[in-house]
């Protein structure tokens, strides 16, 4: 009997399609170059061209823009499952730079190489798709974060997103996750200074909402946190797979 190939991008990809035995084995062969990365150095950095995409498949990594100024904002995380400079494969530079937050394991994945396995399996390519349009949505989300809501509101609907994204991996539930970012990543992320940032997670605390120690999150009140986000999975898109 073959062993169905299991990593955190299969899990992530089979929400949108069930995949076959075919499409796994493909997908596979996509992960044969897993490489190390050590935090705070740049897996990929900001005007880079002629450089590979990568699969996150073990840390966390950040992706962010760098101002003439030297002042960064995050635009997002990734987590296991995430791909890493994908658009990078078709543009000809990369727009953004990707630094890991931890020391991180990551399959290198060569333009060619994607290319031939989205012609070999048109239903792996729709799924990359799917990823990279829900991303898409992550990031129409955050700018609506960042320009329209309260500080409080935008840092629960931060948390919570992540718990769903980790969720879908087998690494978060409603209850919290495990999170190794700093208040200096949330204050990049998020648009706040440094202090705001502890202010707002003291608030939240204090509020029995939301506790941030020692490297873990945890939904105090769930629902409450909820509320005052306004905080809807819909945009994730992780009800079940619309291709089977």
């Amino acid at each position: 009997m073959t062993e169905i190939f299991e990593s955190p991008l299969t899990r992530k990809l089979q929400v949108f399609v069930a995949l076959s035995d075919d499409e796994l084995d493909v997908l596979k062969r996509l992960h044969l170059r897993r490489r190390s990365f050590t935090a705070g150095r740049d897996l990929v950095h900001q005007g880079q061209s002629d450089q590979a995409a990568y699969i996150l498949a073990a840390g966390w990594v950040c992706s962010y823009k760098l101002q003439p100024d030297g002042t960064r904002q995050i635009v997002d995380f990734q987590i296991p499952g995430d791909f890493l400079g994908l658009r990078s494969v078709l543009l000809r530079t990369s727009d953004h730079s990707f630094e890991p937050v931890t020391d991180i394991q990551a399959v290198e994945v060569l333009g060619g190489d994607l290319l031939e396995a989205f012609e070999k399996t048109p239903r792996l390519a729709a799924a990359v798709l799917w990823a990279a349009s829900r991303d898409e949505a992550m990031v129409v989300e955050h700018l609506v974060g960042v320009g329209r809501r309260a500080a409080d509101a935008r840092m629960a609907h931060f948390f919570l997103e992540l718990a769903e994204r980790l969720r879908l991996v087998g690494m978060g539930s409603k209850k919290g996750f495990t999170c190794p970012l700093t208040q200096y990543h949330l204050a990049d992320a998020l648009g706040l200074s440094a202090i705001h940032v502890n202010r707002v997670l003291r608030q939240l605390r204090e509020k029995r909402l939301l506790t941030f120690q020692d490297g873990r999150v945890t939904f105090d009140d769930y629902d409450g946190l909820v509320a005052i986000s306004g905080f809807d999975t819909a945009y994730l898109d992780q009800t079940g797979p619309l291709l089977k």
